[in-house]
């Protein structure tokens, strides 16, 4: 904290502008609380001289933002704060808690009649992690691997996922509250923020189709059909609706085609997509 209270100092201030000369051509400097601004001329190499310069200063414990202000260029430097960050062995625990709870999830998916002793027979447990556990975990896996691979692309700082378990439960048997990742320092520039925040999404989604293809597949292949008063109703996104075009689903009159945990891993893929492109909060958007 003292150091937050004592930057930017004489000595930081000549040292600083020493190194941003080796980039930019400086004709004004300011400082304002804890933050140093250096006023840059016009550059065709802007961003490329910006990059190498951000690698530099990160380096030596400084972050800088390039902000575009009436009509001119300003380096804003800020001395980098110092950042707390979990064990890896919390990312490996939480994954396999996850893995547990979503498998016990999808076990429950395949009872006819909710009973604990039904949940944890060795077959439902097979069939939950088979056919629910590991889609689902490979969605929400590969959407926060997706900002994680894009944050390195830009060299920012990331976490590994930290994937969110829940306990199972018979009336929204998901077993898991999604992942995130964690930025640990902040993210330089526009290009960097869409490419890193919109990875996610287009990986999960990629993954979300063909898990879908593969659940109506199952479907097609040994249909279960419930009364209509004896399920839960969904209402499928609609390009999981589209999806359901390409394979015929059997139907019988009266009732509803249960659907497969695997294309309700899908399902759940392609919505956990849509709602992390709302431009809210903590989502992607």
């Amino acid at each position: 904290m003292d150091e937050w209270k004592s930057f930017p100092l004489e000595e930081d201030k000549e040292y600083l502008r020493q190194i941003v000369s080796n980039y930019f051509s400086i004709y004004d400097t300011k400082e304002d609380g804890n933050t140093f601004y250096i006023n840059l001329p016009q550059d065709n190499t802007l961003d490329e001289k910006f990059e190498q310069l951000r690698l530099e200063l990160r380096k030596i414990g400084f972050i800088p933002f390039l902000n575009y202000e009436g009509g001119e260029y300003i380096l804003h430097i800020i001395k980098k704060p110092r950042v707390n960050t979990r064990p890896k062995w919390l990312n490996l625990l939480l994954f396999f808690t996850t893995i547990i709870t979503t498998m016990l999830s999808g076990s429950i998916l395949f009872l006819t009649e909710w009973s604990v002793k039904s949940m944890l027979l060795p077959k439902n447990l097979i069939n939950g992690l088979i056919f629910f556990s590991v889609p689902l975990m490979a969605i929400l896996g590969i959407h926060e691997l997706g900002h994680y691979f894009v944050s390195k692309k830009h060299n920012v700082a990331a976490s590994l996922p930290f994937f969110i378990p829940i306990p199972p439960n018979p009336v929204l048997p998901l077993g898991t509250l999604g992942a995130v990742i964690s930025m640990r320092e902040p993210i330089p520039n526009r290009k960097a923020l869409i490419e890193i925040g919109i990875a996610g999404p287009i990986a999960g989604f990629l993954v979300s189709i063909p898990v879908c293809l593969i659940g109506l597949f199952l479907m097609q292949q040994n249909p279960i059909f419930a009364d209509p008063s004896q399920t839960m109703q969904l209402n499928p996104p609609l390009l999981f609706t589209a999806l359901s075009q390409l394979i015929t689903l059997p139907t019988v009159p009266g009732k509803d085609i249960v659907i497969h945990p695997t294309a309700f891993a899908g399902w759940v893929g392609l919505l956990v997509t849509a709602i992390n492109l709302l431009p809210a909060g903590q989502l992607d958007g």
